[in-house]
């Protein structure tokens, strides 16, 4: 039913020409969301910070979001003399919504580089139960690595050899790259099932630079497998390589090394990264890895405050 009084409103309003409507509706360029990785607060080194710590020190410092270390949860939660349980993870995501931070990022850890069909396998399913965990948490994405050989006596020799290490003998990098790419082809399927997006990371091992990166998500060929872009990975034409990178990017790692880095110091101009990202379309999260070796109570928000300048 029509009324006499709607028609007389109606045709009070003045008409909208179309370019008026295109001005209106002008895309304007945003400021990033920055998270922090729990990363940021303890490096492998003492008693690993509680999780729900980490979430109230981010949310005081004025983070738009956080990214968990798996390691670190499965640390803090052996510390504390309990599991990780989805009694523990339903902790974890209701204390983060009632802060008001956003569980964006699940960085893990696993490795493919390997001969062993029976290792394969245990990374296989180990990072399938990541995705379940990042799934339970409501986190969209998780970071992944390819692995490395494992001919380094340990990590402080791998960085001493800025992430370079000899093939295990009678193996070759194809062969390494066909023992990634079926694992994750085989994983592609899980994280559809769960949807969680795998994101591929500059990570040492095979993918210590963006062309190997980029090999394997091109043989995968599947939309849940993509990147993970580091800025502190990336140890030679850093800039070239994450220009490479970026435009498959679903989270972006930044480093910052207050007081030195704990291997080493990058100087990263982050405008500069800031611009190859917004160029190549990027839109999601930079998550803060801070690295350095000053305390993480001032180092973290001065961290903050130089990735505020660069992204917004």
């Amino acid at each position: 039913m029509d009324y006499p009084s709607r028609r007389l409103v109606l045709a009070s309003i003045p008409a909208m020409s179309v370019p008026q409507l295109a001005t209106a509706v002008e895309p304007t360029t945003r400021p990033y969301r920055i998270g922090v990785s729990t990363y940021s607060f303890w490096h492998f080194k003492g008693a690993p910070v509680p999780i729900d710590a980490c979430l109230e020190k981010a949310a005081d410092m004025g983070f738009d979001g956080v990214e968990i270390l798996h390691v670190h949860m499965e640390e803090a939660a052996k510390a504390a003399g309990g599991i990780v349980d989805n009694s523990l993870l339903h902790q974890i995501k209701r204390r983060a919504f009632s802060l008001g931070m956003p569980l964006m990022g699940f960085s893990t850890h696993q490795g493919f580089v390997t001969p062993d069909k029976d290792k394969r396998k245990q990374n296989i399913e180990h990072t399938a139960k990541c995705l379940e965990l990042a799934h339970e948490l409501g986190i969209p994405t998780i970071r992944v690595n390819t692995g490395r050989w494992g001919t380094s006596k340990n990590f402080d020799a791998l960085m001493a050899n800025k992430g370079i290490e000899p093939r295990l003998p009678g193996h070759t990098d194809d062969e390494g790259f066909s023992w990634v790419n079926d694992s994750f082809a085989q994983l592609c399927k899980r994280a559809e099932k769960l949807g969680v997006v795998m994101g591929l990371e500059n990570h040492w091992g095979l993918g210590r630079e963006a062309t190997g990166v980029l090999k394997v998500i091109t043989a995968v060929n599947s939309p849940w497998l993509k990147a993970t872009l580091d800025t502190g990975n990336f140890l030679e034409e850093m800039y070239t390589q994450m220009e490479a990178l970026a435009p498959q990017a679903v989270l972006v790692q930044a480093k910052t090394y207050p007081g030195g880095g704990e291997w080493y110091t990058l100087d990263i101009d982050n405008a500069r990264v800031a611009g190859i990202l917004r160029k190549a379309g990027y839109k999601g999260y930079i998550s803060l890895e801070m690295e350095g070796k000053e305390n993480p109570a001032t180092a973290i928000p001065k961290s903050l405050a130089v990735l505020r300048k660069a992204y917004g």
